[in-house]
């Protein structure tokens, strides 16, 4: 499984290994809603004009607005994981605290303070986490961001995959003088992470440092106008939430018919626990269903949603073959 560790989506590699084309798989191996913003089918995107930098501004404003947060503070950027590489460089001087199983791109970009060296450190907190999908109150992101603030250093809320999650987002406690800062994900609910659309929610010092590093047009014009019309259209939102919730528990039902206990909190994604997550693993990707497993936790193995009856047949014909193999 190690071809298949550092993210999801690796279908080229999932095909060099196990056959077939691209179209030919259920890939399972991401947080990314299969049943993505419909806007996107009919967008004739004009590639002739530079990026509009009003139009960015709009869109950092609509934004906002979703996350419940001060349209001054909030930066788009080119997808949420350039947005953490580059705050790894703005904080370049805070290392990375230790934390528990989660997004690897975080140690990637800050570095780490396992040294045990004194000083203050960036910490992250992702909410909902991933891959365990543990949900923390705004209550308790807050207290974690006073410890942080007490000891001089940042608090980073990765809110990825928070948009499923209306009460738990802190995208509003951020303003000047407060060291919190919050990354927010559009392609993982709105289904279309290839937009590489993000955004980066801090006091103005970290967003001009940001804007820097990013240059004059760091969104593409597609990707400006397809935000600004999916972050308006509050009622696709709000039945895509719902939706969300129904497809997990349909999944949910489906792994524990074949004793898997699905774990997590976020819809857009089930972690489970066996002691034969490798079987399952090849006998998935034996039936072109791709899963995330993760390095160094060789009983974990994360589902992301099918996106209609039919994969959701397909993933529990594959499941009861591994049941019998078993």
């Amino acid at each position: 499984m190690s071809a298949f560790v550092a993210h999801g989506g690796r279908l080229s590699a999932a095909c060099a290994r196990y056959g077939g084309a691209p179209e030919d798989w259920l890939d399972l191996s991401t947080g990314i809603n299969p049943v993505p913003w419909p806007g996107a089918q009919t967008y004739v995107p004009d590639w002739r004009a530079l990026p509009d930098p009003a139009a960015l501004a709009r869109l950092e404003a609509v934004a906002a607005s979703h996350f419940g947060a001060d349209p001054a503070l909030c930066a788009a950027v080119p997808g949420s994981e350039a947005g953490l590489r580059a705050l790894g460089e703005v904080l370049r001087e805070f290392p990375l605290a230790p934390g528990p199983l989660t997004y690897s791109t975080y140690t990637k970009a800050f570095g780490s303070a396992d040294n045990g060296a004194p000083g203050p450190t960036v910490r992250v907190l992702t909410n909902p986490n991933n891959p365990d999908g543990t949900l923390q109150t705004r209550t308790e992101v807050l207290a974690a961001l006073d410890r942080q603030e007490a000891d001089g250093g940042w608090l980073v809320v990765d809110e990825a995959f928070a948009d499923p999650h209306r009460d738990v987002s802190v995208a509003g406690e951020v303003r000047e003088g407060r060291r919190l800062i919050v990354t927010r994900s559009f392609g993982k609910f709105f289904g279309l992470a290839g937009l590489r659309l993000g955004f980066v929610l801090g006091p103005l010092a970290i967003l001009d440092a940001l804007r820097r590093l990013h240059g004059d047009w760091p969104l593409s014009s597609a990707a400006i106008d397809l935000g600004l019309t999916a972050y308006a259209d509050t009622d696709w939102i709000g039945q895509a939430r719902q939706s969300l919730q129904r497809r997990a528990q349909a999944l949910d039902m489906l792994l524990a018919r074949h004793g898997l206990a699905a774990q997590g909190a976020s819809p857009l994604f089930r972690l489970v626990r066996t002691n034969r997550a490798a079987s399952l693993f090849e006998t998935l990707a034996r039936a072109h269903i791709l899963t995330r497993p993760f390095e160094g936790y060789p009983q974990l193995l994360r589902f992301g949603l099918p996106g209609h009856d039919s994969a959701l047949a397909r993933l529990e014909a594959a499941l009861t073959r591994w049941s019998c193999d078993g």
